[in-house]
């Protein structure tokens, strides 16, 4: 069911419920499948009968509608995958998150000033002290060794009193993996909290032709053994992943790097041009 928090500026709406409140807001009809979003959202107050959307929901809509720049993240983890957001407007920010196992995402207005905090908070960023002396490690193995890894996690997990380490580091091993890198890309892979790719997107000029033009980073973060960019596969990754063979390769970086790596995501002024 969808709701909403007047003191915060936020909601929580499911992709169908979205999908409507866009088609309301540009007067558009509503599909005849989504009547049941359309039915809830009349219900929860921020649609009548005659389609019109709550003042409330003005400012989400209006940057929903027309973002000027579209900012995704992808993040992996232990509880599968989640997809997060921003989209800024002209006047509004809205911020979007998802939660395991939930259908609806929460969608907040935030301060245009503090876009790059919000960034920062979507992925957690926080002080890494094994990687605060600045000093860097690189690690490299190809795509398809780290697949083999993971799918070791990934059994090990379901096993009771199984050493993931050991089972991981014997997978690694199996695939390929050069002995000098299996014990670290081992650790790497138990400790992984969150395996994270953000995209800025925006209508500019690229190569001197106007398009959609877009940047994107790509981390670890492994808790206690700090952040990781991931240098290798370069994005933008191609649909469908890297193959098999494809030169995989993580860089240690102290936080303060990925904060640099978030706000170079953003366009200035002169990069924005209008669609």
């Amino acid at each position: 069911m969808p709701s909403f928090d007047v003191t915060r500026s936020r909601f929580r709406l499911n992709d169908d419920e979205v999908f409507v409140l866009a088609q309301l807001a540009t007067g558009q009809a509503v599909p005849a499948p989504m009547a049941p979003a359309a039915a809830r959202l009349r219900d929860a107050g921020l649609a009548n009968e005659a389609g019109e959307l709550s003042a409330l929901l003005l400012p989400l809509m209006k940057t929903l509608v027309q973002p000027s720049v579209i900012i995704s993240l992808e993040a992996g983890g232990r509880q599968g995958t989640l997809h997060h957001g921003l989209l800024i407007g002209d006047d509004h920010v809205v911020c979007h998150e998802t939660w395991p196992g939930e259908e609806e995402a929460e969608y907040r207005l935030v301060e245009p000033r503090t876009v790059v905090w919000t960034l920062a908070d979507l992925v957690a960023l926080r002080r890494s002290g094994e990687a605060a002396d600045g000093a860097e490690e690189v690690v490299e193995t190809t795509t398809g060794v780290l697949e083999a890894g993971f799918a070791a996690l990934e059994k090990a997990a379901s096993t009771p009193g199984a050493d993931e380490r050991t089972l991981v580091a014997e997978a690694l091993r199996a695939a390929g993996a050069a002995d000098a890198t299996v014990a670290r890309l081992a650790e790497l892979a138990v400790e992984l909290r969150s395996n994270w790719r953000m995209t800025a997107a925006w209508q500019g000029r690229q190569d001197g032709a106007q398009g959609v033009v877009a940047r994107a980073v790509a981390a670890w973060d492994c808790g206690p053994l700090g952040y990781w960019l991931r240098e290798l596969p370069a994005e933008p990754l191609a649909e469908g992943g890297a193959p098999a063979g494809s030169p995989f390769r993580l860089r240690r970086v102290a936080a303060k790097r990925i904060w640099q790596e978030l706000t170079a995501l953003l366009p200035d002024a002169a990069e924005l041009t209008t669609a």
